[in-house]
């Protein structure tokens, strides 16, 4: 009614009600007989596999992927170390973990302690801002920040991390899920008792109890005493090293974990003849400290998990390596960069500095993009992005016109549009929705997941779609000024969605 309305009353946008019979009987039905493939992998930069000699991967959530419940155990065992070493009330002990709370990607403001989501150019999302488990009203946000944009100096540093004067902490790792969640209940806890506390301290604590929880060895002796609890057994991830084995690739694994817990891992989803599989395995290599020190030098690990002092003057096939550096394991094996491709799910402790320093080729591997690529796939998102792109358009062609029957359809627009966008959120997560988009951008997540990675996708499993001399060909990108914008296109009749992404073809 509202197209009707305005074609009435401004005398403009001819056609305007013919669209709208068109859009959900033609356009949608032609959006979805396209849809993306969630095991397609996805490029950032034109790469050829036949120019890729060499295959190098992380361990945790790259060869390896955790079920649902060590998250939990990650919470429970940081919740109590607040409370036993650190002294913190008993009571947040009622506080439970929450998957669907958080998602990656989202910055920490360690001073006001608020957790948030921010765009490619520095800008909070609106409605996205979390006091504890409460969102914080838009005009409290636009208050503190005087506006919604985050200065450069006070974002997160190269690694994410909040150092050096920086005040937002971004929380990259999959492994920050439960961080960020107990980070939010415990601050919940302080503002509903009314208790002053210092935020600094309180994120200083909760870092330093999930960190305990990984050194201490708390979570790799609760995975190893029940590994099918934790460990998600997938035999692809055996037929993707087999296959490149097949094709004459060598491959290696370089991973933080120590080396029982990946042996323990490996054999459970690979088989106990993991390291035939594998030219060199290095572990506990302090990443992204490996890839940038020059002085730490490799220290060999035999099979009772004992480190030996002999130097190393070769790394050997079926041993396990500990630490070292980037610059003397290319002096060791010879490998060249130009022919490596390493996979990992850290997009800044994994890939940036491979990226950037040492021309090394990367795959970023992203487990939420499986999900998020089927619910884009529904016909209920398909509609509402249908619609909001359609509403977005009529407002920016509309919006010339002055007179007040216009003015009061193009309000109720842009409430719809407003009312559409939370919609579109809540596809995804009701708090944050999608890691790769805001309302009108891409996520500051996204900004470095496209510098930093050659390809990305769901899983490892992915590489199994493709021949080994397969070329990945990034799509060209339309910039502003290169194709008519959409309401040009509403205006000339061609009924498209700008920049939706065609389905990826795999063998």
């Amino acid at each position: 009614s509202n197209y009707n309305n305005v074609s009435s009353a401004s005398g403009a946008g001819a056609g305007i009600t013919f669209f709208s019979s068109l859009l959900f009987t033609e356009l949608v039905p032609s959006i979805m007989s396209n849809m993306l493939n969630p095991d397609a992998i996805f490029s950032n930069n034109e790469m050829s596999l036949s120019d890729i000699e060499i295959y190098g991967f992380d361990y945790d959530y790259t060869l390896v992927f955790y079920s649902k419940h060590l998250h939990t155990l990650i919470f429970n065992a940081a919740r109590d170390l607040l409370i036993n070493e650190h002294r913190y009330p008993a009571e947040i002990r009622k506080y439970d973990y929450d998957p669907n709370f958080a998602i990656r990607g989202l910055h920490y403001d360690v001073h006001r302690a608020l957790l948030m989501k921010i765009d490619a150019f520095h800008y909070i999302q609106l409605g996205t801002v979390y006091r504890g488990l409460s969102v914080v009203p838009d005009e409290e946000v636009i208050a503190m920040y005087d506006g919604s944009h985050v200065p450069l100096e006070q974002m997160s540093d190269f690694y994410g991390k909040s150092s050096q004067g920086n005040t937002m902490k971004q929380f990259m790792d999959i492994f920050s899920l439960p961080e960020m969640t107990l980070l939010s209940c415990v601050n919940e806890y302080f503002l509903k008792n009314n208790i002053d506390y210092e935020p600094v301290h309180l994120y200083k604590d909760v870092k330093d109890s999930i960190r305990d929880v990984h050194i201490k060895g708390i979570m790799y002796r609760a995975i190893e005493a029940d590994i099918e609890k934790y460990i998600c057994y997938a035999e692809q991830t055996r037929a993707v090293l087999a296959k490149l084995a097949d094709h004459g690739k060598k491959m290696f694994l370089i991973t933080n974990s120590p080396s029982s817990f990946v042996d323990k891992g490996m054999k459970f989803i690979v088989g106990k003849d993991w390291r035939d599989l594998f030219d060199v395995v290095i572990v506990q290599a302090e990443k992204p400290n490996f890839f940038n020190d020059k002085r730490r030098p490799f220290r060999k690990v035999n099979e009772r998990g004992v480190l030996l002092w002999d130097k190393i003057h070769k790394l050997q096939k079926g041993q396990i390596y500990k630490q070292g550096n980037l610059y003397e394991f290319l002096k060791l094996t010879g490998w060249r960069g130009s022919k490596v491709l390493y996979f990992g799910d850290h997009i800044y402790s994994d890939l940036a500095d491979l990226t950037l320093k040492h021309g090394w080729r990367t795959g970023a591997i992203i487990p939420e993009l499986r999900s998020e690529i089927k619910i884009m796939n529904t016909e209920k998102y398909i509609q509402t992005m249908t619609w909001l792109q359609t509403l977005t358009g009529l407002l920016e062609h509309m919006q010339v016109h002055r007179d007040p029957d216009s003015q009061m359809i193009l309000e109720e627009w842009k409430k719809e549009r407003k009312e559409m966008r939370e919609m579109n959120r809540n596809f995804f997560n009701a708090q944050f929705g999608s890691i790769f988009r805001t309302d009108e951008n891409p996520t500051y997540f996204l900004r470095r997941l496209s510098r930093f990675a050659d390809i990305y996708m769901a899983s490892l499993s992915c590489l199994l779609n493709y021949e080994p001399d397969y070329t990945f060909y990034p799509r060209r990108t339309p910039l502003q000024h290169e194709l008519p914008g959409w309401s040009d296109q509403l205006c000339t009749g061609t009924f498209r969605i700008p920049f939706l992404q065609e389905t990826v073809q795999v063998k």
